[in-house]
């Protein structure tokens, strides 16, 4: 296995900035493994005969092709990706194996790591580099390379099928989550650390690794939700409906607590680099909003907002609600222009 070694000390020397991630890689010699693969755990399982057949600059693009394959967390999308579509079975593994080649190939070699024969890239299907694994699956078949592609196979780490060859959680020299998470942060920390050094591809990743996207409607829901059904400052006295203690005091009426949906303003992004139908999505969340807070539109109004903000319109006030914008970005006046309004 000294070639396999001197092919990752040479990966590390032209892609310091994933040296990290290289040496966490725990070899696993299998001569059932048809070249190389990983699985979820960080083991990089290797075919002895793969190795003597292969030049060290083109085995040094093979660790950073596998060692890709985890930083991506092909094995987490591969299984989201099964579970969403029901895509299982060999052809499906084969066409998430593709997908994810396609995501990592675009950008790994040039500069130190040759390109080797039959390398699969997005242009074999005339498809355009710089996508993700997920939107290569949706936009083609990949029918006419599933046939000549048959041999392909990155292991569990590519696409989160399990192979027999694989030692799984319960084997030796595995990463644990905790320890992938803190590769994959070191990796990040490196390339935001020095942004020249890496492909467009690896500084976006990094870029999602620190700031990972939110599920913001959820949260959205979540916090609208709370605001409603939390009693406290919202609350006040009605006599619309007596209080129950009203019995212990003859002759007097007494109003009892009642809660009060939250008073709610809107600031929708109507700046020119919005389209047309993200603040079509943000009419219906605007609506989402009304409902959750209890019907109550008199209470919720609404804020159009781009390099300045516009006056803050009672949604009752509207059935067509009119968006006025179109020019720079500045929502700090949108936020200012909503604090006056007094939300709860």
């Amino acid at each position: 296995m000294e070639k396999l070694l001197t092919a990752r000390l040479h990966a590390v020397k032209v892609r310091p900035y994933l040296a990290s991630a290289l040496f966490a890689l725990q070899v696993v010699e299998d001569r059932s493994v048809p070249t190389m693969a990983v699985d979820a755990h960080w083991r990089c399982y290797v075919s002895p005969g793969f190795v003597m057949r292969t030049p060290v600059e083109e085995l040094a693009g093979v660790w950073v092709h596998e060692v890709s394959h985890l930083l991506r967390d092909h094995h987490g999308r591969g299984e989201r990706y099964a579970r969403e579509n029901k895509a299982y079975g060999p052809g499906e593994r084969l066409r998430q194996n593709i997908a994810a080649d396609f995501e990592i190939n675009d950008d790994i070699y040039g500069d130190g790591l040759p390109q080797p024969a039959g390398a699969v890239l997005p242009s074999l299907l005339r498809l355009d580099s710089g996508l993700l694994m997920e939107e290569y699956l949706r936009s083609t078949s990949m029918s006419g390379l599933t046939g000549e592609l048959a041999w392909l196979d990155c292991g569990s780490g590519a696409d989160g099928h399990e192979r027999p060859w694989e030692l799984g959680s319960g084997g030796a020299n595995g990463l644990s989550k905790q320890q992938r998470d803190a590769v994959r942060f070191r990796v990040a920390e490196g390339i935001k650390g020095r942004p020249g050094d890496a492909p467009q591809g690896w500084r976006r990743w990094a870029d999602e690794a620190f700031h990972p996207p939110q599920p913001w409607r959820q949260l959205l829901g979540a916090a609208i939700r709370s605001a409603v059904s939390a009693s406290g400052a919202g609350d006040d006295y009605s006599y619309r409906r007596p209080s129950r203690r009203s019995a212990a005091v003859p002759g007097v009426l007494l109003p009892s607590l009642r809660r009060m949906p939250p008073k709610v303003c809107i600031v929708i992004d109507t700046s020119g680099s919005v389209s047309d139908a993200e603040l079509g999505s943000a009419l219906l969340e605007v609506a989402a909003i009304s409902r959750a807070a209890g019907g109550r539109r008199d209470l919720v109004s609404v804020i159009s907002c781009d390099a300045a903000a516009g006056v803050a319109v009672p949604l009752c006030q509207a059935e067509h609600l009119e968006l006025i914008g179109g020019g720079g970005t500045d929502l700090r006046t949108g936020f200012a222009q909503a604090l006056r309004t007094h939300p709860d």
